[in-house]
C-alpha cells in the first residue's frame, strides 16, 4: 500500500507554524496526490476556497455548474485513472445536490472523497442558514462520513477519509467541515492513514478455499465464469486473461466489468443481464460449475433469483464478505482481492479446452446475431439505428476510445456492441442508473486520461439533465467528444410502455430544442447527422478532432433493445424479440 510520509509546515527555524484549517485542508489534498478538485463555492466553504485561490500552480480546481456534476466528474476521473476522486460544495443545498452522486459511487465502488462546509460549530442545530444534516442524510450512501467542528481534527480525518475511500472495496466519502473549524488555526502535520481498527479492507485468501474451487473447476465439464469490476478494481485483468485460457473457460461480463478483457478474445462470450448476450444468459441455467469474479449477483444480471444457476455448482470469488450469500447461495466463496486470489488459484487449474462447450456458445451467438446483431450494426431500414453508431466508433477509433455512456437504450447498445482492446474504457452507471451521469463523468474521464479518446454516449432525456456541464467544456476546453442518439422519446420507458404496459405512452415524447445550437451557444463545433451515408465520414471528422465536437444523430424513434430478460423473469427466459 503506498504511503505519504508525514508532513509539516515549518517555519525558517525549523519550528511546526500554526494555519488556519482551511489551509490545512489543502496542504492534506496535497500530500494524498490530489492535483484536481470538482466543486461549487458557497459561503460556508469560502475560507477553503480562499486558500485555493493561494494554491493554483499545485492544484486545479474544476468550476462544474452543478454539485451533482461535480461528483459525477469525480467518479470519471476515478475510474479511469484509478485515483481517487475528489469534489467539493458548500452547505445545505450545495451539499444535498452531492447525494445522487455519492450514492451511484457507493453503489458502483468508485472511490472519491466529497468536503463540504458546514455552518459554524455553535450554529449546530438552530435551522441556521444553509444548514443541513448532510452526515444523516448522506449516511445511508456512502462508505464513511465525519462531522468535523475542531481545526486539530482535520489533518487525521482527512488521511482516513482516503485510505477508506481507496482500500477494499473502494466507495466515497463524505467529510463536512465547520465554518469555525476552517478559520480556526492548528499545529499542523500530516501522516497517511495505513490501517482503521475494526476495519479490514483486504481479507487474507484461505488456501483452502481456494484449493475446492480449482477442485470444482478441474471436474467441471461446462464451466463458466461472470466477471465484474472487481477485477479492474483489483488490478486482476492479468490474472483473469490466465485462468480462462488455462482452464478454457467461457467467460461472459457485467456491463462494469467489461473492458477487463480484450472484447475480441476467443473465450469472450458477451454480456449477461437484462439485455446481455443470449447464449451466457440463456447458459447460465446449463452450465455445471458458475464462477463469480468480483461481481455481486445484482437483479439485473440474475433475473428471477428463484430458477438463476439452480443446477450449478457456485464458486464466488469477492473483496467484500457482505457479498457472499445476500443474493446467490454458494458451494465455495473464496474472500480477497481479485489479484491476489486468481494468483493462488492458477497454479491449481488444470489446462483445458472444453471445445464442445465452446461449440454450444457459437452456436447460440449465430442465432442472436441473425435475429438481432446483424440488424443493429448493419442495418437495411432507412432510420439510423444506435448499433451501427457505436459500430462506427469501433471502426474509427480501432476499438481503443473510452465510452462514457449515460442511462437508457443508448446504454445498453453502448455497452454490448462497444469493443475495448484495453481496461478501464467503459464508464457508466451500472447500480444506480443515474440519467445525466455522462456528460460530466466524461469530461472526468478525459481529465484523467488526456492521452484517450474519450467518447460520451448519451440519450436525448439524459443529456438534458446535466447538459448545463457544456460550460465546463467551454471554459476549459475538454476535448470531449459527445453522441447525443436522439429519437424523441424516454427511449427505455417506451420500450417497456410498448411492450409491458398496451402502448399507452405516458410521458415518454421528448419535445426536444435544437441541440446544435446549444453546443454552438458554448462555442463547440457542433454537426447533426440523419442520413447514413453521413455516418462514417461524420464520426471519423469527431475523432480526428483535437477540440470538443458534439454530434446530434437522428435515430429510429421506436426501436427496442433485444435481447431482454422481462423484469422478473428467468433468465433462461431471454426473449430475442
Amino acid at each position: 500500500m503506498e504511503t505519504v510520509k508525514e508532513q509539516k509546515i515549518t517555519s525558517k527555524n525549523n519550528k511546526t507554524i500554526k494555519i488556519s484549517g482551511a489551509e490545512a485542508i489543502i496542504h492534506c489534498l496535497l500530500a494524498e496526490g490530489v492535483d484536481l478538485i470538482y466543486g461549487y463555492p458557497g459561503g460556508a466553504i469560502m475560507p477553503v476556497y480562499d486558500e485555493l485561490y493561494k494554491f493554483q500552480d499545485k492544484l486545479t480546481h474544476i468550476l462544474t455548474r452543478h454539485e451533482q456534476g461535480a461528483t459525477h466528474a469525480a467518479q470519471g476521473y476515478a475510474r479511469v485513472s484509478g485515483k481517487v476522486g475528489v469534489a467539493m460544495a458548500t452547505s445545505g443545498p450545495g451539499a444535498t445536490n452531492l447525494v445522487t452522486g455519492l450514492a451511484d459511487a457507493q453503489i458502483d465502488s468508485t472511490p472519491m472523497v466529497c468536503i463540504t462546509g458546514q455552518v459554524p460549530r455553535q450554529l449546530l442545530g438552530t435551522d441556521a442558514f444553509q444548514e443541513t444534516d448532510i452526515i444523516g442524510i448522506s449516511t445511508p450512501v456512502t462508505k464513511w462520513n465525519y462531522q468535523v467542528t475542531r481545526a486539530e481534527e482535520i489533518p487525521e480525518i482527512l488521511a482516513k477519509a482516503f485510505y477508506i475511500a481507496k482500500s477494499g472495496r473502494p466507495g466515497p466519502i463524505l467529510v463536512d467541515i465547520t465554518k469555525n473549524a476552517q478559520f480556526d488555526e492548528l499545529d499542523f502535520s500530516y501522516e497517511a492513514c495505513t490501517g482503521v481498527r475494526s476495519y479490514n479492507p483486504y481479507p487474507k485468501v484461505d488456501v483452502n478455499q481456494v484449493k475446492a474451487a480449482a477442485a470444482l473447476i478441474n471436474s467441471a465439464k461446462k464451466p463458466f465464469i461472470v466477471f465484474g469490476q472487481g477485477v479492474i478494481l483489483g488490478e486482476a485483468e492479468a490474472q483473469l486473461k490466465t485462468v480462462i485460457e488455462k482452464a478454457g473457460i467461457p467467460a461472459a461480463w457485467t456491463i462494469l466489468g467489461v473492458a477487463a478483457l480484450d472484447s475480441e478474445h476467443p473465450l469472450n462470450v458477451g454480456m449477461v443481464g437484462m439485455h446481455g448476450n443470449y447464449a451466457p444468459n440463456l447458459l447460465t441455467n446449463e452450465c455445471d460449475v458458475l464462477i463469480a469474479i468480483g461481481m455481486r449477483f445484482d437483479d439485473r444480471v440474475t433475473g428471477n433469483l428463484d430458477s438463476y444457476a439452480k443446477q450449478a455448482k457456485i464458486i464466488h470469488f469477492d473483496i467484500d464478505p457482505a457479498e457472499i450469500n445476500k443474493n446467490v447461495p454458494t458451494d465455495v466463496a473464496v474472500l480477497g482481492n481479485a489479484k491476489d486470489s486468481l494468483e493462488a488459484l492458477i497454479p491449481l487449474l488444470n489446462d483445458n479446452k472444453h471445445t464442445d462447450w465452446h461449440n454450444v456458445f457459437k452456436e447460440k451467438y449465430k442465432v442472436e446475431f441473425t435475429t438481432v446483431i446483424d440488424k443493429d450494426i448493419h442495418p437495411t431500414k432507412e432510420k439510423l439505428t444506435m448499433g451501427e453508431v457505436i459500430e462506427q466508433i469501433n471502426i474509427a477509433s480501432n476499438n481503443s476510445a473510452v465510452i462514457v455512456s449515460d442511462v437508457g437504450q443508448h446504454q445498453m447498445i453502448a455497452c454490448r456492441y462497444a469493443k475495448f482492446n484495453q481496461t478501464k474504457s467503459n464508464i457508466t452507471s451500472g447500480g444506480l442508473g443515474t440519467m445525466g451521469f455522462a456528460l460530466p463523468a466524461a469530461i472526468g474521464a478525459k481529465m484523467g486520461a488526456m492521452d484517450r479518446e474519450v467518447v460520451a454516449i448519451i440519450g436525448d432525456g439524459g443529456y438534458q439533465m446535466t447538459i448545463q456541464e457544456l460550460g465546463v467544456i467551454f471554459q476549459h476546453n475538454v476535448p470531449v467528444k459527445i453522441i447525443v442518439l436522439n429519437n424523441d422519446h424516454l427511449g427505455m420507458v417506451r420500450q417497456w410502455q410498448e411492450l409491458f404496459f398496451d402502448k399507452r405512452y405516458a410521458s415518454t415524447v421528448m419535445v426536444n430544442p435544437d441541440f446544435v445550437k446549444i453546443a454552438e451557444g458554448y462555442h463547440i463545433k457542433s454537426k447533426r447527422v440523419s442520413e447514413r451515408s453521413e455516418l462514417k465520414s461524420t464520426i471519423e471528422e469527431m475523432l480526428a478532432s483535437k477540440d470538443p465536437y458534439f454530434l446530434e444523430v437522428k435515430v429510429e424513434k421506436e426501436d427496442n433493445v433485444f435481447p431482454m430478460i422481462p423484469s422478473g423473469a428467468s433468465v433462461s427466459d431471454v426473449r430475442l424479440k
